[in-house]
């Protein structure tokens, strides 16, 4: 990037040094008030107001994301309360859960009764339809007293993110313990 000294950059208001840094950051003639070749006359309202629609648009963005995940949790939860009901008129019968150290060397029990929704036993839904993720601090008073597990919000998909063959939607999993019985 060539400078004129004129101390016009890409950012509002810039100096030399942080024109280039933000010329890094934000690509040449971007949101960022971008230069087009012309001398700038900003005042630092005008990067006082681009901070603040900045921002504003990183909140929206934050907001929406929530509200998706808050959608999807709502409608996973639904999928449980349904599997519970469906395995109840099936008669088939919860087991006392176990989970594992985040380590995975130690199984500890725990007073929750449920159903695992992968064969390796790292997920379950309890008998009141919470979703659990079986990893567990442990410890010597998990190991006497048992574990004590915390719901978490249930995702529409299993092992979403993880690599190849290790994600499944959470209805296919109920599926598979619904047919294992």
């Amino acid at each position: 990037m060539t400078h004129d000294g004129d101390d016009t950059g890409d950012l509002p208001g810039s100096s030399p040094s942080s024109a280039h840094q933000a010329h890094q950051a934000h690509g040449p003639g971007d949101a960022a008030g971008g230069s087009t070749g012309a001398a700038s006359s900003t005042t630092p309202d005008d990067v006082a107001a681009w901070r603040a629609q900045r921002t504003e648009a990183a909140a929206h963005q934050a907001n929406e994301l929530e509200r998706r995940r808050a959608q999807e949790s709502a409608q996973a939860a639904a999928l449980l309360r349904e599997f519970v009901a469906e395995a109840g008129r099936r008669g088939i019968a919860p087991v006392p859960l176990q989970a594992r150290s985040y380590a995975g060397d130690a199984t500890y029990r725990t007073r929750t009764l449920g159903w695992y929704l992968r064969k390796n036993r790292t997920l379950a839904v309890g008998t009141d339809a919470s979703f659990y993720i079986l990893s567990v601090q442990g410890g010597l008073s998990a190991r006497l007293k048992g574990a004590t597990l915390v719901p978490s919000d249930p995702p529409l998909v299993l092992g979403k993110g993880g690599r190849d063959g290790e994600s499944i939607s959470l209805a296919d999993a109920i599926e598979l313990v619904l047919e294992r019985g």
